[in-house]
C-alpha cells in the first residue's frame, strides 16, 4: 500500500521529467539541456529550493485538458551562486515548447516579487516559443505582468537573462528589459516575427540565424551582450558577471582579496602612445596594464567596438570601465557607441559601481547616415548618463579629447570627480592641424611656402591650446600623471572617493533623450 510519502515522491519524480523522457531525449539529441540541468549548472550544488512544482495550467479549450504537466513549463525557485542568494526561473521546452501560460507567468512573477522584497538578483533562463496560443488573452496578460515586474525591479536588483533556445514575439521583451543578455551561438535566437512572417510581409528571404541569432544580436543590433559557444559557456558568463555585482542597489559590490600590488608600475604605458597622432594603438592594453591581474570582463565586445565597456577590479574593488578604442574608427563616438556607453554608465550608477573612463576620442562620427539616424539625440544619451551619475567617476585622458566628445566623456564639467591626463594628451576643440587650417588657411595662400606656414601655426596652436597644461591651469584636469603610474593613481583616487555622497535635484525622474 502506498503511503502519502510514496505518493509525494512519485509526484516529484513525475514533475522532474517535465514533458516526459521522450521529449528530454529529443532535446539532448539537439545538443540542448533541460531546464533543470541548466539550473544545476548555474547554482551551487544542493542549494536549489523549488517553488510550485505541482502547479498546472487551467485551460480546457482546444484539447488542453489532455496536456497537463506538473510545473507547467517553467522551473522556479532560489539558490546560491558562490554562496550568494539568487532567484531563478528556467523555461522548460519539453512542455508545450516552453510556451507561456497564465500559470507560468504567475510562477515567474512570484520569484521576481521575492527577489525584489529580499534584495537579490533574478536570473531568467529562457527557452520559449512565445505565448501559448490556446490561452489567448490570459497568456498576453501574463506577459504584461512579467514586464511590469521587470520595470519595477530595474535599478533595484540586477536582472540577468540567458537565452538557450527560441525567444519569439512577446517572449523577447522581458529579456530586453533586463540588465544583461547572454545568448548561445547556433542554438538561441530572438525576434518579434519569424522568417515566414518576414517573407510574407516584406518579401525578404532570411534564415533564423540571420534574423535573430546570437552572432547577429551581439554584433549588429546590440540586443545581446555575449554570444556563448555553448550552454556551459553561457552559464559561466552569467556566474562571472554576478561576481562583480552587488545583491541590490542598497549594497556595494563584493571586494575580493588582491595579490596585485596597488603601487605596481606599468612601464609599457610610458611608450604605448605612437609618435604620430593619427596612428592607432589598442586601448585594451592600457586597461589590462592598469587593472588587477589583467582580468577584464568585457561586455558587448562585438557591438560598437569603437567603445570598450566592461567590469574589472582595482585593489579588489569592482569598477565599470568605459574607454574609447583608437584601434577602431579612431575611437570616435557614434550612435551605437553612445547608446552602448550610456546604458552601461547608468547600470553602474544604479548599483554603486564606480566608473573609470579612458579617453582618446577625436570627436563624433560625421556623415549623413549618422545625422539621419539621430546622432545628436543618441550622442546626448551618454552625456546625460555621465552628468546624472552620482557614483565615483575617475577619468584618464590618454591622448585626444576633442570638441563635444571631450565634454561627454566624463569631463570635469559633468561632475567628474578626478580627471587625470597623460603628458601627451591633446585637449581642444579640434586637432592642431585642423585648427591651423581653419584659422590660417586663407592667410597661408598669401605666403611663399603655405605648407611651412601652416606647420608653424599648427605647432603654435599645439603649444598654446592643445596640450594638457592649459586644462590643468584651469583646474579641468586635476593632475598630469606619468602613464606608468596610472594604476596607482586610480586606486588612490578610488580610496579617497569611497565615501562620496552626491545627489540630483528632487524630481520624479529625468527625461533622457530616448
Amino acid at each position: 500500500m502506498n503511503t502519502p510519502l510514496d505518493d509525494l515522491l512519485k509526484r516529484r519524480a513525475e514533475a522532474r521529467l517535465g514533458g516526459g523522457q521522450e521529449r528530454i531525449d529529443k532535446l539532448h539529441a539537439q545538443g540542448r539541456m533541460t531546464a533543470r540541468e541548466r539550473i544545476d549548472m548555474l547554482l551551487d550544488p544542493g542549494s536549489f529550493e523549488e517553488f510550485d512544482m505541482f502547479k498546472t495550467h487551467r485551460c480546457h479549450d482546444f484539447g488542453m485538458e489532455k496536456k497537463i504537466f506538473p510545473g507547467d513549463g517553467v522551473v522556479t525557485g532560489y539558490g546560491t551562486v558562490d554562496g550568494r542568494l539568487v532567484y531563478v526561473y528556467a523555461q522548460d521546452p519539453t512542455v508545450l515548447g516552453g510556451s507561456l501560460s497564465e500559470t507560468i507567468a504567475e510562477k515567474i512573477c512570484k520569484v521576481m516579487d521575492l527577489a525584489i522584497k529580499n534584495g537579490a538578483p533574478v536570473i531568467g533562463l529562457n527557452d520559449s516559443g512565445g505565448a501559448r496560443i490556446q490561452e489567448g488573452i490570459e497568456s498576453l496578460a501574463g506577459y504584461s505582468d512579467i514586464f511590469l515586474r521587470n520595470v519595477m525591479a530595474s535599478g533595484v536588483i540586477p536582472q540577468l537573462s540567458a537565452i538557450f533556445g527560441p525567444c519569439a514575439g512577446g517572449a523577447v521583451y522581458s529579456p530586453a528589459l533586463t540588465d544583461f543578455i547572454a545568448m548561445v551561438k547556433n542554438n538561441s535566437y530572438m525576434f518579434l516575427t519569424g522568417p515566414k512572417v518576414v517573407k510574407a510581409v516584406t518579401h525578404e528571404d532570411v534564415t533564423v540565424e540571420e534574423l535573430g541569432g546570437a552572432a547577429m544580436h551581439s554584433s549588429r543590433s546590440g540586443v545581446s551582450d555575449f554570444a556563448a559557444e555553448s550552454g556551459l559557456d553561457c552559464v559561466n558568463y552569467i556566474k562571472k558577471l554576478l561576481s562583480y555585482l552587488p545583491q541590490n542597489n542598497a549594497e556595494t559590490p563584493p571586494v575580493l582579496p588582491s595579490q596585485d600590488p596597488a603601487e605596481r608600475r606599468a612601464e609599457e604605458l610610458n611608450t604605448i602612445i605612437p609618435q604620430s597622432t593619427s596612428e592607432a594603438y589598442d586601448m585594451r592594453a592600457v586597461i589590462l596594464s592598469s587593472i588587477d591581474n589583467r582580468d577584464f570582463f568585457e561586455v558587448k565586445k562585438d557591438f560598437a567596438p569603437n567603445l570598450i565597456i566592461g567590469f574589472a577590479r582595482y585593489d579588489g574593488k569592482t569598477v565599470g570601465i568605459v574607454a574609447n578604442q583608437p584601434a577602431h574608427l579612431s575611437g570616435v563616438l557614434d550612435i551605437d557607441s553612445s547608446v552602448k556607453g550610456a546604458r552601461f554608465v547608468r547600470f553602474c550608477d544604479c548599483f554603486n559601481i564606480p566608473v573609470i573612463t579612458f579617453v582618446d576620442v577625436p570627436g563624433f562620427l560625421p556623415g549623413t547616415s549618422q545625422e539621419y539616424g539621430g546622432v545628436i539625440r543618441n550622442g546626448a544619451k551618454i552625456l546625460y548618463a555621465y552628468a546624472e551619475a552620482t557614483i565615483p567617476k575617475v577619468t584618464v585622458i590618454t591622448r585626444k579629447a576633442y570638441g563635444g566628445a571631450y565634454c561627454v566623456m566624463s569631463s570635469k564639467h559633468l561632475r567628474g570627480d578626478i580627471n587625470y591626463a597623460w603628458p601627451c594628451a591633446e585637449i581642444a576643440v579640434m586637432g592642431a592641424r585642423g585648427a591651423a587650417e581653419v584659422l590660417y588657411g586663407r592667410k597661408s595662400q598669401k605666403t611663399d611656402d603655405p605648407a611651412a606656414y601652416l606647420q608653424e601655426k599648427e605647432q603654435q596652436y599645439q603649444d598654446m591650446v592643445a596640450n594638457p597644461y592649459v586644462a590643468a591651469r584651469r583646474g579641468y584636469v586635476d593632475d598630469i600623471i606619468e602613464p606608468a603610474r596610472t594604476r596607482f593613481r586610480i586606486i588612490k583616487a578610488l580610496g579617497m572617493l569611497q565615501n562620496k555622497r552626491d545627489s540630483n535635484p528632487m524630481k520624479k525622474h529625468g527625461n533622457i533623450p530616448l
